[in-house]
């Protein structure tokens, strides 16, 4: 969670101080829509293996691994 909110607020600075690149918001956008059928497969897979207790946690670790890269690429 902390990573997220970092990211969140590293995007805000950015975009308030007008150093948001186009390219950051596709990238952002692009990552999203990726990360969202990535879950979704992450969630269809555990039903699928009859663990779908297992899906919640399937979902943290795609999103934190994103939220994780992010942050590092921002902060560079």
């Amino acid at each position: 969670a902390a990573d997220a909110q970092a990211v969140v607020s590293l995007r805000m600075i950015y975009a308030a101080t007008g150093q948001a690149s186009p390219l950051e918001t596709r990238r952002m956008v692009n990552e999203k829509v990726a990360a969202l059928f990535e879950a979704q497969n992450a969630i269809a897979a555990a039903f699928f293996l009859g663990r779908p207790r297992a899906a919640p946690s399937k979902v943290i670790a795609v999103y934190g691994k994103r939220v994780r890269a992010n942050r590092r690429r921002l902060t560079r």
